[in-house]
This record gives C-alpha cells, structure tokens and sequence, in this order.
C-alpha cells in the first residue's frame, strides 16, 4: 500500500509518499503528495467504552468499543475495567485476554482502574473497593493481561503491591485517591529503587486527586515536580480547564497523554446510559451521575487532539501527545511514530482533520 500526503515523521512534516505493508516500508519526497495529514495512529491508555459497547460486557463490548474508536483515529487502546465485585471484575479481565480484535483498534491488554481506590475518591467509580492484597495482586497478575494498575497509594498494603506490579513489569498509576505529596513520593522512590521510574503515571490528571496548593502541594503538585512520572489528562472541555492543561503540558511536555476515559454512550444520542451498574446521563457533550458528578466521557482522542490544538498546541505536538507519548510510556517501541520498521498503525486524515482511512497493522479498518 502507498499512500501520499503530509507525513508526520520523527524530523516533522514531510510532504511525500509513505508504502507500507504490516510495518513501514518506506518514506519518500514526492512532489504530487496530497493536501492531507498522514499520522500514526492514536494510542488510548484508558477508555471504558463507546459505540453502546463497554469493557465490562465481555466480547460484544470489546468489538462494539473498538470498531467505534478506531473510525475516530484510535488504533490501539488499553480496554479499561470499572470498580465492581471482584469476581466480576476478573471475569471481565479474563475477557479481555480473551479478546481478538477484528475491525477495529487492536487491544494492548487491560487497565484495571479499580478497585483498588480510595473510597472517599471514588468519583463516577461503584462502591466496591477493596484492598491491594497479595493474593488479589497476584490474581490479577496471573492472566498476564493487565498493563496498567489505577491504585491509591495511601491505602492498606498499598506499597507492598505497588512493588509487586512495578516488579512484573506492570505500569501504576496513582488516581481516585487522597494521598498527600508525601506518599507519593514514596512510590516514586520506590520506582527509583527498582529502576522503574518511568512505569509511574497520574490517572486523569486533576481528577479524583484533589488540588495543587503552595503548601499542600497533593498528588497533582507531586506528579508534576517529577521529571520521570507520565500523567493522563481528559481534555474533552468539562474536566479540566485549558489554563490547567496547558499547565501539566509545560510542566511534562515529553510525558503528558491525551486519553478518553469514554463510556457506552459515546457516539450515541443524549439519554441515560450505564456505566457499571449506575445510571448515568449524557447531556450537552457531558455525562453526569445523578448527583451532577461527571462520569467518564464522550470523547474521542481525534477530539482530545483538536481540543489541545485549540488551547493553544502545535497540530504536530498534539499528535504526540496521542500517539508518541502513550507508546513510550507502555514501552512499544515500533508504535506511536511513522518511520521505516514500525508497525503500520496509521491514520489519514483531510486538512480539516477529518477521518479518510484507518489502518491498523497494514490493514484498513476504516
């Protein structure tokens, strides 16, 4: 396959010709290139759903989730699970192993975002915490699925995990949590000791952490004073605040990852959907639980990246943010970037940034 456009590589925009097979075969200056973006393909680390599919729904919810992203740019994802009882959420784990994408994004594997929280932080997350035991660690551990572990750090045990997980080699990122700087500074030494600095990440940073103060700097001061952890942001206009994320972005230019944390309802009609066994409302681009709290999103990461473009992000760096970055952080070396070898995840798009094709792997999904 050969394709001709603006080509985002490693040394910038390069108006050619890209030919590709499973991996990128080439990449050369032609001068009758098309006025359209040719970008790798968007890396989501944590998304629950979307299309009327979710990650808890075993594999019809997979299937719908990942069609429906991957027609928005998103070519591999981290099916991410939701707080409920732990048999069900290792049911749905399983599922996840189980999973082979056709379609649509590839699945990377899972992020358990729950339940290891702080229940006084639970945001849009059902009351079904429990403790970072080891046993629970190890179960979770061993169906070899899970990437990524959402923990609290100031709970019971919660180190002693975070040693664990970090040890397989499994990413931990601090969220829905009331932890002072002061603990999370101990897990960053405790990476440190490991060598495993930056397998630390911020679970939608701003989120379900509480504020940065002078004084009381809290988990968001803490993540970002520190050069080596990642964060997730949300940049869909109802979470966080473009001052705020512009914030994060000068404070971890190289770190900072576009994500979605979308539900069911994205790309369906306002109404109420589920999200874990609770009702929830989409309204107005924004999905709230009855109380008003937001839970999740709508968001696609091709509307994360117009979002940061128009809080002020170059279109090129935006990209980074969705594609590099996600891929550095979950150590994939041949994903996230257009250059001769890496794996033919990649998204055209017009120069109104509209999807035209999708590839995954070589093949077009979209």
């Amino acid at each position: 396959m050969k394709l001709k456009g603006n080509i985002l590589t490693s040394r910038g925009w390069f108006l050619g010709e890209i030919a590709f097979g499973q991996a990128i075969e080439s990449i050369r200056g032609k001068s009758d290139a098309k006025p359209r973006y040719i970008v790798p393909g968007f890396i989501d680390v944590h998304v629950h759903g979307g299309g009327g599919g979710d990650a808890m729904d075993g594999a019809s919810g997979l299937s719908a989730m990942t069609r429906f992203h991957a027609a928005h740019g998103t070519t591999a994802l981290l099916a991410t699970t939701i707080t409920n009882p732990w048999d069900q959420v290792l049911e749905a784990l399983a599922a996840i192993g189980r999973f082979t994408s056709s379609g649509g994004s590839r699945v990377l594997g899972a992020h358990l975002e729950g339940p290891f929280i702080n229940p006084d932080r639970l945001g849009a997350q059902p009351p079904f915490t429990v403790l970072p035991t080891l046993e629970r660690v190890q179960a979770i551990l061993e169906l070899g699925v899970v990437k990524v572990v959402t923990i609290a750090p100031e709970l019971d045990g919660a180190l002693e995990a975070i040693s664990l997980l970090l040890e397989a080699g499994v990413r931990v990122s601090l969220g829905h949590t009331a932890a002072h700087a002061e603990i999370v500074n101990e897990v960053f030494a405790l990476a440190a000791k490991l060598g495993k600095s930056s397998l630390i990440c911020g679970t939608h940073l701003y989120n379900a952490m509480g504020g940065l103060e002078g004084r009381n700097p809290g988990v968001v001061g803490a993540l970002l004073g520190n050069p080596n952890s990642y964060a997730e942001i949300i940049l869909d206009g109802h979470h966080v605040h473009n001052s705020a994320f512009r914030a994060a972005f000068f404070a971890k230019p190289d770190k900072l990852m576009l994500m979605t944390d979308a539900i069911r309802a994205a790309g369906q009609p306002d109404g109420e959907y589920d999200l874990g066994g609770q009702s929830v409302r989409l309204s107005g681009g924004a999905v709230r639980l009855p109380n008003g709290a937001l839970a999740g999103s709508v968001l696609t990461m091709l509307g994360a990246i117009k979002n940061a473009v128009a809080a002020g992000l170059a279109l090129e760096v935006a990209f980074k943010l969705a594609s590099l970055h996600p891929a550095q952080y979950l150590g994939l070396s041949g994903y996230g970037k257009l250059t001769v070898g890496a794996t033919a995840d990649l998204v055209v798009l017009s120069d109104a940034l509209e999807v035209e094709a999708v590839f995954v792997g070589g093949t077009q999904v979209v």
